[in-house]
């Protein structure tokens, strides 16, 4: 059994009863958020989805951070394409009661997690120069994504202890997220399902010096990001997406 399995009753629907794919581990993770009126974010999502609220207002999220493990079931990990550094910018949706993850982009240092992302999953992965180092706690993190440009750039760090995210707080409503959708070619949605323990967030601070990845939706953040967390890592199984019906 995979270790990301070993714990599943804080989901609040039952995993797939068949067997997942892919695997993978999320590294030195920094969730930024900034709360941005749900009537701007519309436009943004496809018909079938709708933008979730907390509190009267949605959410956007900028998470960069580091990727290990990533790879098809059985197959090991292999040099040069199971690690690497991504970038994804992301919504908060909701489809039959199963509130997921909307990516607006994902950008990624691996040619090939790019294709195989954009073939099997319909994601909007774009290739992109990427680079993270870190001294003690503290990580810097660029990137720059070629043709268009959108650059990102950020030094963070925790600032806390550990701890786990309580039921009902808007950081848990943020982070606890055991789906994914897409929309593809032929304009269907699929959702895809993912699993791993409760994550382990620690309060974090950051210094954003370049941040343009929001321009090409027209999207304004209006600032520094009201919310921080980092997580330092958390092991993944993802199932292969699954079409959904045209009825909501």
């Amino acid at each position: 059994m995979h270790h990301a399995l070993t714990k599943l009753n804080h989901r609040t629907w039952p995993i797939p009863d068949h067997a997942w794919t892919w695997r993978q581990s999320w590294c030195d993770l920094l969730f930024a958020h900034w709360p941005v009126p749900k009537k701007e974010l519309e436009p943004l999502v496809p018909d079938g989805l709708s933008v979730q609220e907390f509190d009267s207002t949605s959410w956007v999220g900028i998470v960069p951070f580091r990727m290990q493990g990533v790879m098809r079931r059985p197959f090991p990990d292999l040099p040069w394409i199971s690690a690497f550094p991504e970038l994804n910018l992301r919504l908060y949706v909701e489809r039959d009661g199963k509130p997921g993850v909307w990516f607006l982009s994902l950008d990624a240092t691996n040619p090939l997690a790019v294709w195989a992302a954009r073939r099997f999953f319909s994601l909007p992965y774009h290739l992109a120069t990427m680079h993270i180092s870190h001294f003690d706690e503290k990580y810097n993190y660029q990137s720059v994504r070629h043709k268009s440009g959108e650059r990102f750039q950020a030094t963070y760090a925790p600032v806390s202890p550990i701890y786990t995210a309580k039921t009902g707080t808007l950081e848990h409503w943020l982070t606890e997220r055991y789906c994914l959708y897409a929309q593809h070619p032929d304009r269907t949605l699929s959702r895809t399902e993912v699993h791993h323990h409760p994550w382990s967030l620690q309060k974090a601070k950051a210094d954003i010096k370049l941040n343009n990845l929001c321009e090409p939706h027209g999207i304004k953040l209006g600032g520094e990001p009201v919310l921080l967390h980092f997580s330092k890592k958390i092991d993944v199984v993802i199932w292969s997406p699954e079409k959904l019906s045209d009825k909501k």
